[in-house]
């Protein structure tokens, strides 16, 4: 497990990384182990750089990284972590796949930086295991491995598994398997000189909180708005989300005005946009999934909103054809009560329980 004692030093990490790797989640866990030898004045770590084929490969940023060496040149490691950045939904490389499954099966210690848990979700290789992603990706992961524990915690290392979200994450998961092997006193040391403040366990949020983000502090406001993102898929009605917080919707309204500048339906319905655009990007669901997974219960409709919001259909984000919008003529003709049994037909198989029909919130 990441974070045992190693048996003999240094500890080799391997890291692979795929096309348009993130740098930064990269860099952010190397640094660390590269500080940690300075200030211990010994090689406590080494990390071998690794892709497909051997080959320099271009980072999301277009810094070329030079490997040193292919995947059969990492056969003797014993703790792994893939790297990857955008489009690592779009990662299938067979050899790469069989690699990873053949390092399992020695009892490899197998993890993911980022969007890495991709590529070892399709493998196989995370089911029974807590596992986490990047907060953006993480709507369309899991709606891509409905099967896997997927959590929203900053890293997660269970047992022969490690996973963390990216970004500088990567810097508090090797700063906690340093304390763990190494003592607090040397984990503390590296982090003084990133200027990290404090070493943050699994637990700490991924993201900044509500105010941070929206530069606002309205407390009833703020809950409203925690409602929404947790009922994307299920939207709320308006009256709902006033009930629930203590405001009557003509309050409702007036602080959204205030403080954001826009409706509360409007508001709403952007947050669903977005996510629908990350899902049209991350993952290969149909547009008509996509639209249910955003709380659409038309799919038409769903096309016309994102066209006025975005500026090009659902289709066009993906780069395809505009004619038959939508991919089939199922979408033409699927009416709202048959979006609404597919949307019920979703949450059973996710609680185990009936659902009944929603409210629609207004904006639909």
């Amino acid at each position: 497990m990441l974070g045992t004692v190693p048996r003999e030093l240094p500890q080799k990490i391997g890291f692979v990384v795929v096309p348009r790797f993130s740098m930064i989640g990269l860099m952010s866990a190397i640094e660390t182990l590269r500080l940690a030898n300075r200030l211990a004045g010994k090689t406590l770590y080494r990390w071998p750089l690794l892709t497909i084929s051997g080959e320099p490969l271009a980072a999301s940023n277009g810094f070329h990284l030079t490997p040193d060496g292919d995947l059969e040149s990492g056969n003797d490691l014993q703790t792994v972590a893939v790297c990857a950045g955008i489009d690592a939904h779009k990662v299938t490389d067979k050899t790469l796949i069989n690699w990873l499954r053949k390092l399992d099966r020695k009892g490899v210690d197998l993890g993911a930086i980022g969007t890495g848990s991709y590529v070892l979700a399709r493998a196989g290789l995370l089911e029974g295991y807590n596992c986490t992603i990047h907060w953006e990706a993480l709507a369309a992961f899991a709606e891509d491995f409905p099967e896997l524990e997927v959590t929203t915690e900053l890293f997660e290392i269970d047992r022969q598994r490690f996973t963390c979200a990216g970004g500088t994450a990567g810097i508090d998961m090797m700063l906690n398997m340093i304390a763990m092997q190494h003592g607090h006193e040397l984990a503390a040391r590296v982090a003084d000189q990133f200027m990290h403040e404090r070493i943050r366990d699994r637990h700490d949020h991924q993201r900044i909180s509500l105010p941070a983000r929206l530069g606002v502090r309205h407390p009833k406001l703020l809950s409203v708005i925690d409602l929404m993102e947790k009922h994307l898929e299920d939207p709320l009605s308006r009256a709902d989300l006033a009930r629930t917080s203590g405001l009557s919707t003509r309050q409702l309204e007036r602080l959204f005005r205030k403080y954001l500048g826009r409706s509360p339906a409007r508001y709403y319905l952007e947050l669903r946009l977005n996510k629908a655009r990350l899902l049209l990007l991350q993952t290969n669901m149909s547009v008509i999934d996509v639209a249910l997974a955003c709380g659409f219960v038309s799919a038409s409709h769903f096309s016309k909103c994102y066209r006025d919001f975005f500026g090009r259909t659902p289709r066009k984000e993906r780069g395809l054809p505009s004619e038959d919008e939508g991919g089939s003529a199922e979408l033409d003709e699927l009416d709202a009560n048959q979006a609404r049994a597919q949307v019920d037909k979703q949450a059973n198989r996710k609680s185990g329980k009936q659902v009944g029909p929603q409210t629609p919130v207004a904006g639909k």
